[in-house]
């Protein structure tokens, strides 16, 4: 999607959307998405369906950062966790949901690994004229997610297979039933979710840090990170975009062996389809699905990949894995930094602290990672991270690879004692 700017209202500096906070009466100032309505102008004020996502703010990391290899003031966590249902997905589902009032939706639908479909169903809820149907892979989705699914009243079909395998569904159910499609193919959830980098740049004085850290799954997210910078670039609102590295989970690892394995690109929009579907040949002929803990990135077959190939080409961005056991380490530092998160956001956390181990990352380098999820989105995995043994924990998850809680915060089992008690206190 392109816009002519040349009949958008644009302000002179970025610094003048500071002025918005102000304005709180106003739902589309009170908006982190919609305060930035002159970069995402597709829909008029009166189609707008918003419910106050995007106060997210940049969190200055100090105590994480000596984790990833950073000293003071390097590193900083963009915490997505703070939105309405929980996740940067209210980013694109504002956008998403407007632009299906503006054009006259009479259903939506989603397939989800989770934070789709929570979010899709918060707005289908508070709008109350858009009803929505979302698909679910059977055991695929953590409790935390499908509970706001259900609680916010949207019908939830459990279907038997993964997501890719609802994904493609879904898209058969949209084009037969002329139903608004919410995933991340609709370039509308895209427009929304590169308000992201706004608040980033805002959070560092508009100016842009030197790298942007964020998991990929179905890339939508690195593929609006990539478009907002090169706009803005455009425009001349910024000078240089920072460096984006997308960070896959190892055993969903598609994007990474199509970038550094196959050396596929973007090259300036021609890109290899015929290539692209060998790969898919042979991952089907190996049988080879994907397979994380960090559910939300459980992905075969992103559906933005070309778009992501195009981000990684406008900022010169990079491609990395990380495994189950550095994810879930580093989900655990992140929390005892105070800023919880699902398993899939640390593994933006993890991929910096890879990087900056192999020198790709500077030290002196400013560093973003963004965290996708809350930490309440999938409680049961950090419950038994901090409180099984090591034994137990290899047990459960010996198959993902976890061998051991390295940063465990383990309960201590006391009497009702209070000399017990006490003692535990001080000990």
């Amino acid at each position: 999607m392109r816009y002519d700017w040349s009949k958008a209202a644009l302000p002179r500096h970025l610094k003048d959307f500071e002025a918005k906070w102000a304005d709180q009466a106003d739902p589309l100032a009170f908006s982190g998405v919609w305060r930035f309505h002159e970069l995402i102008p597709f829909a008029a004020r009166e189609h707008i369906i918003t419910v106050g996502e995007g106060r997210t703010i940049l969190q200055r990391a100090d105590r994480v950062a000596p984790f990833v290899g950073l000293g003071a003031g390097r590193l900083f966590l963009q915490y997505e966790g703070l939105n309405p249902s929980g996740s940067f997905k209210d980013n694109g589902m504002t956008a998403a949901y407007s632009h299906a009032h503006r054009v006259g939706a009479k259903r939506a639908i989603c397939a989800s690994t989770g934070n789709t479909s929570a979010s899709v169903a918060l707005y289908s809820a508070v709008d109350g004229r858009i009803p929505a149907v979302v698909l679910v892979g059977s055991g695929k989705i953590a409790y935390g997610k499908l509970a706001q699914a259900l609680d916010y009243g949207v019908r939830v079909l459990q279907v038997e297979g993964d997501f890719d395998v609802c994904m493609q569904r879904v898209k058969e159910v949209a084009r037969e039933l002329q139903i608004y499609l919410m995933n991340s193919l609709n370039p509308f959830r895209l427009e929304g979710q590169k308000t992201i980098m706004y608040r980033i740049l805002e959070g560092l004085g508009w100016e842009a840090p030197d790298w942007i850290v964020v998991p990929g799954g179905n890339l939508g997210n690195s593929s609006a990170f990539g478009k907002a910078f090169k706009e803005l670039q455009e425009l001349g609102l910024i000078k240089r975009p920072p460096r984006i590295a997308v960070i896959n989970a190892a055993g969903a690892d598609t994007l990474y062996r199509i970038v550094n394995q196959e050396k596929i690109r973007w090259n300036e929009g021609r890109v290899d389809e015929a290539r692209i579907a060998a790969f898919y040949e042979r991952m089907e002929a190996e049988n080879r699905r994907a397979k994380t803990l960090a559910s939300a990135i459980e992905i075969n077959r992103p559906v933005n990949l070309a778009k992501c190939l195009r981000a990684i080409e406008w900022t010169d961005g990079i491609v990395e894995t990380v495994t189950d056991q550095e994810i879930l380490d580093s989900k655990a530092q992140v929390g005892a930094g105070g800023f919880g998160c699902e398993p899939a956001s640390a593994a933006s956390v993890a991929g910096a602290r890879k990087l900056r181990a192999a020198g790709v990352i500077g030290a002196g380098d400013r560093v973003a990672c963004v965290l996708t999820g809350h930490a309440l989105k999938d409680p049961n995995l950090t419950v038994a991270y901090h409180s099984l043994a090591d034994e137990a924990l290899r047990e459960r998850y010996g198959d993902y690879g976890v061998r051991a809680a390295k940063h465990a915060n383990r309960p201590i089992v006391v009497p009702d004692d209070l000399k017990k008690i006490i003692e535990a206190i001080q000990a």
